[in-house]
């Protein structure tokens, strides 16, 4: 049997949980989206670099590539679109807009138009993304499941690989990449 002091300090402490429990919902929403506001960053710094890359490649050099078993920087540009499409509509929750199909082989300004309005739909694809949901299960290519973080982390890695790729093609065919230029006042 709990003596009177004991009871009261029991009740003192289930009231002070019951509080504490009652404001953990705005503290979580004090503190904001921190991994869908750098993933958001991130697309939107990549974006600026990839389109940039593609824009800075003159249109004869569309078709190059380092060796015969890799893409072609046009592929490449190709490959970006579809995949904004589907990773950026996946994350978001959103349906990808309908364009028309591209290849590699397709002219640069219609290559980089199809890039840019990948990156735009992919900033509205992500704008309201947030934390509360970063383990939902999303379907995945192949009919598997993926949580939505794996899949924003997925997305990173391929803008990552794609602006490596691109840099590379930009240096071997005697062009600075975008993120190797000294800004004013550097």
């Amino acid at each position: 049997m709990l003596t009177l002091t004991e009871w009261k300090s029991m009740r003192v402490s289930v009231l002070a949980i019951t509080i504490a429990a009652s404001f953990l919902p705005q503290l979580v929403a004090a503190q904001g989206t921190p991994v869908a506001d750098a993933f958001r960053d991130f697309a939107q710094r990549e974006g600026k670099n990839l389109v940039a890359s593609a824009e800075m490649m003159p249109a004869d050099k569309y078709s190059f590539k380092p060796t015969p078993a890799q893409m072609s920087f046009g592929d490449i540009v190709a490959h970006l679109v579809e995949g904004n499409d589907y990773l950026c509509g996946t994350i978001g929750g959103t349906k990808a807009p309908a364009r028309a199909k591209i290849t590699g082989a397709d002219k640069k300004d219609v290559l980089l138009g199809q890039l840019k309005e990948s990156f735009q739909f992919c900033d509205e694809a992500l704008a309201k993304v947030d934390d509360s949901k970063l383990s939902e299960q999303l379907p995945f290519f192949g009919g598997k499941t993926r949580s939505r973080a794996a899949i924003m982390t997925i997305a990173t890695g391929d803008w990552a690989d794609h602006y490596s790729q691109s840099a590379i093609y930009l240096r071997l065919n005697g062009l600075l990449p975008p993120t190797a230029k000294k800004k004013e006042g550097e």
